[in-house]
């Protein structure tokens, strides 16, 4: 075969492969279930891949890891589509075959790791649709090769049978090669917009799922304190204190939130205790419940990222529920499962201490939402989530760090996780042209966190100049971050850098040393450019 049927032959296997995806997903979507083939095979990957791979996914794509890894599935489904047909130039029944029984990968894991068969019908469906388009443009490749046109798609030199002109025969090609390409083209436009159509609708469909619930909760027994005046600055541009729900950062194992009925849901702790105890949510809804404030960070988080937020939690003291159980002399850990598999080691100590480490069921006054852990999870102040944070939470396995490993502690990341101060700034954004205020002031303002310890002060350095004390505002708890501002003076009009550091209230610093996050969270000093006009 000539390069230009290849070509055409492995441009059926990508539109076929696209078609495929794009219909699984507007039948999923239809069907309101979460079992498209990208989804099932993304879900699948994510415990394979590479730890350092997972690291640079977060750090670029940071809460849009899943929709990019998502894309790249779609993307490499179509390179495999483009291999399949072109084997298809060749061999055609083969590539038939391959293209079908790759199709039908994803319905066969999903069936065989317990879904019911309803879960299969999009991947049913997007295969269909995929071989009939396949063998339509196959069919229109293969009516244009036996109307008078060489291997090459060049009209025949020879006179076709009959009265035919060579001219005639060109004519009568060029509809058929016009078909092909431009329903190619056509249905490739159309498969991915279908992907495009189901990704939003299942992103509308995780919001609408975290907002309605069917879960009412309690009046708290404990409230949380109200927020002073000064805890929030009047900084245009600076992050608010309390973080929205549908703004709260999301990083977790799960390519799609698992779905759990709160009505069947149940906690189960045991391993090395006394009395093995079950929690039902009607149970846990009957405690009485506490509010707190409560910020949370990612290990991920890069020096300056966003991958941090606070939080009004509402829940049950682990500590309480543990002490029901009784944990056996020797046990150090908590190792805490998640309805998707997830697994997160803490250390007994810090769930039995007076911190504020919930069982919790609410997020800034409402039911969590579906991809924050509805129905419960668990929040821990002064450790980073990999480690305490584990949302769909339904087991505690009181145990040893020397007898259990959890997720991410097999994948390099160190056991007990300790949240490190660290503060980043906020304004002026990057790059920014800044005109200075009356008395040539020019405003820079942040954030700053050391959960369970607490900010003591934050510093602020000008063109690695000296160090300035910058103003905090007052406190909400040891559990969540502090603004600072700090006005510049004395700035010529050029570009200037200006760094940042906290001391918390131990009286550490922020280290300076520039890490990765591998093994226990980066570290280094957060800056930011900026010109003076």
């Amino acid at each position: 075969m000539t390069d230009r049927r290849t070509f055409s032959s492995v441009l059926s296997g990508i539109v076929a492969t696209v078609i495929y995806f794009g219909t699984a997903e507007l039948i999923a979507r239809g069907l309101g279930i979460v079992s498209a083939p990208a989804l099932i095979l993304g879900q699948i990957l994510i415990p394979l891949m590479p730890t350092a791979l997972i690291k640079a996914a977060i750090a670029v794509f940071g809460t849009g890891d899943k929709l990019a890894l998502v894309i790249t599935i779609v993307i490499g489904g179509a390179a495999l589509g483009a291999l399949i047909g072109w084997i298809g130039a060749n061999r055609r029944g083969l590539s038939i075959v391959l293209l079908i029984g790759f199709g039908l990968l994803p319905a066969v894991l999903t069936v065989t790791t317990g879904d019911e068969l309803s879960a299969a019908l999009p991947t049913l469906g997007g295969v269909a649709a995929g071989a009939i388009v396949y063998l339509v443009l196959q069919y229109l490749l293969d009516r244009g090769r036996h109307r008078g046109f060489d291997e090459a798609g060049r009209p025949d030199a020879r006179p076709a049978e009959g009265p035919a002109t060579v001219t005639g025969e060109q004519d009568a090609r060029r509809p058929d090669r016009r078909a092909f390409f431009g329903l190619a083209a056509g249905l490739g436009a159309i498969g991915i917009a279908a992907v495009a159509a189901g990704q939003s609708a299942a992103s509308l469909a995780r919001s609408a799922a975290g907002t309605v619930t069917r879960l009412v909760l309690p009046r708290p027994a404990a409230s949380a304190p109200e927020i002073p005046a000064g805890a929030e600055l009047d900084v245009t541009g600076l992050t608010p204190l309390v973080t929205a729900n549908e703004d709260f950062y999301r990083i977790d194992t799960a390519l799609i939130p698992p779905s759990v009925d709160a009505e069947t849901w149940q906690l189960r702790i045991h391993g090395l205790v006394e009395h093995e105890v079950t929690i039902t949510m009607a149970e846990l809804l009957d405690l009485p419940l506490e509010e707190h404030y409560v910020s949370l960070a990612c290990v991920s988080n890069e020096v300056g990222g966003d991958l941090v937020g606070n939080a009004k939690w509402l829940g049950y003291p682990i500590r309480d529920l543990l002490a029901r159980a009784k944990p056996k002399a020797g046990a150090d850990m908590v190792l805490s499962g998640s309805d998707d598999g997830f697994t997160a080691s803490t250390p007994l100590e810090v769930l039995t201490d007076d911190r504020a480490a919930l069982l919790a069921v609410g997020m800034n006054g409402h039911a969590l939402p579906r991809d924050h852990g509805y129905p419960a999870r668990l929040v821990v102040p002064g450790l980073y989530g990999y480690v305490s944070a584990t949302k769909w939470v339904t087991d505690l396995e009181v145990t040893r760090f020397a007898d259990r490993e959890a997720y991410w502690t097999t994948r390099g990341w160190s056991t007990h996780g300790p949240v490190l101060v660290a503060s980043r700034i906020d304004v002026p954004r990057p790059g920014a042209s800044v005109t200075p205020k009356d008395g040539g002031r020019v405003s820079t303002a942040g954030m700053a966190w050391a959960q369970h310890t607490g900010i003591e002060k934050v510093q602020v350095s000008v063109d690695n100049g000296d160090w300035q004390t910058a103003d905090l505002s007052e406190e909400l708890t040891a559990d969540t971050w502090r603004q600072w501002r700090c006005e510049l003076t004395g700035l010529s009009r050029d570009t200037h850098t200006v760094s940042v550091r906290a001391i918390d209230a131990d009286g550490n610093i922020q280290t300076s040393q520039r890490r990765p996050a591998i093994p226990g969270a980066a570290t280094g000093l957060h800056d930011r450019q900026f010109t003076v006009q």
